[in-house]
C-alpha cells in the first residue's frame, strides 16, 4: 500500500476494514477530514489483534454501517473462500448474535459480514434457554466476543403463534417461552396476531426480555458486562425496508 498524509489514522482504521471484509482490490474507503485510502486485497478473516483493537461501540457501529449498506444495495464484494481459508486455522469473532431461524433475516448477510466475524445462535423467537446462554458464554468468555446482540425481526412466525397460543409438539414449549413478552406489552390496539404492529411491539418487548434474562441469569456474562469487557445490545430488522434498528 502506498503511503499516505496522514498514515497513523490510516492504518487505525484497518482492523475495522478488514471486519468489514474489504476483498476488492484497490477499493477506495473514505476517511476522517475527506482523505481517500486505496486498499489492496485484504484477507478478510478477523485476527485476534485486530479484535482487540475494536470496543464494543465501534463493533456495533461497523454493524449499523454494514446494514446501511445492505440496505441501500451496496454491499461490499467480498471471496467466501478467502475469508474460509484465512479462518480455517482460528476463529476470532467479534460479537455473538441471537437471532431468529427465519429465512429471510440472516444476520451476517443484513449487515454485510463475512466468515469468522460473528457467532451466531439462531432459534425461532430469538429465545433463550440454558443451552443458548453456554454458547453465548462460550463466545465470549473463552472466545473473546466484545458484542452480544439479540435481534427479533417485524413479522415473526413465532411472536404470532405465541400471541395466538399456537400448539404443535416441541414447538408449544418454546412458544411459551415468549408468552411473557405478549403480556408485557403495552398496546391499545387489536392485541391479535392479525395487528402488524402488535405483532411487532411484542417482538421488541421479546427482545428487550431476552436481554434481561441473559443479565439476569448468566453470572459469566454478568460479570463480563459490569467489567465493560461485552456490551449487550438489541435490534430489530424490519423485513419490508431491510433496515436495522439498533438500541440498548
Amino acid at each position: 500500500m502506498k503511503s499516505c498524509p496522514d498514515a497513523p489514522a490510516a492504518r487505525s482504521q484497518l482492523p475495522r476494514r478488514r471486519f468489514l471484509g474489504l476483498a476488492a482490490g484497490g477499493a477506495a474507503c473514505s476517511l476522517g477530514g475527506g482523505l481517500t485510502l486505496s486498499l489492496p486485497a485484504l484477507a478478510g478473516a478477523l485476527t485476534a489483534e485486530q479484535r482487540e483493537k475494536l470496543s464494543p461501540d465501534e463493533i456495533l457501529e461497523i454493524m449499523r454501517k454494514g446494514n446501511a449498506r445492505f440496505a441501500k444495495g451496496e454491499r461490499k464484494n467480498r471471496d467466501y473462500l478467502r475469508e474460509q481459508r484465512a479462518s480455517a486455522g482460528g476463529q476470532h469473532p467479534a460479537a455473538v448474535l441471537l437471532s431468529c431461524i427465519d429465512s429471510r433475516a440472516p444476520a451476517e448477510v443484513v449487515m454485510d459480514l463475512g466468515i469468522g466475524d460473528v457467532f451466531n445462535a439462531r432459534i425461532a423467537g430469538n429465545i433463550l434457554n440454558e443451552d443458548i446462554a453456554g454458547s453465548i458464554e462460550f463466545a465470549c468468555k473463552l472466545a473473546g466476543a466484545k458484542v452480544i446482540l439479540v435481534m427479533g425481526h417485524t413479522a415473526c412466525g413465532a411472536i404470532k403463534g405465541a400471541i395466538d397460543g399456537a400448539q404443535l409438539g416441541n414447538l408449544t414449549g418454546l412458544l411459551a417461552k415468549i408468552r411473557p413478552a405478549v403480556n408485557a406489552t403495552t398496546y391499545s390496539g387489536d392485541r391479535t396476531s392479525k395487528d402488524p404492529k402488535f405483532v411487532d411491539a411484542v417482538a421488541r418487548t421479546n427482545v428487550e426480555l431476552t436481554m434481561k434474562q441473559l443479565r439476569e441469569t448468566s453470572p459469566v456474562i454478568t460479570e463480563l458486562v459490569e467489567a465493560k469487557k461485552v456490551r449487550i445490545a438489541g435490534a430489530m430488522y424490519d423485513l419490508a425496508t431491510a433496515k436495522i434498528d439498533f438500541f440498548s
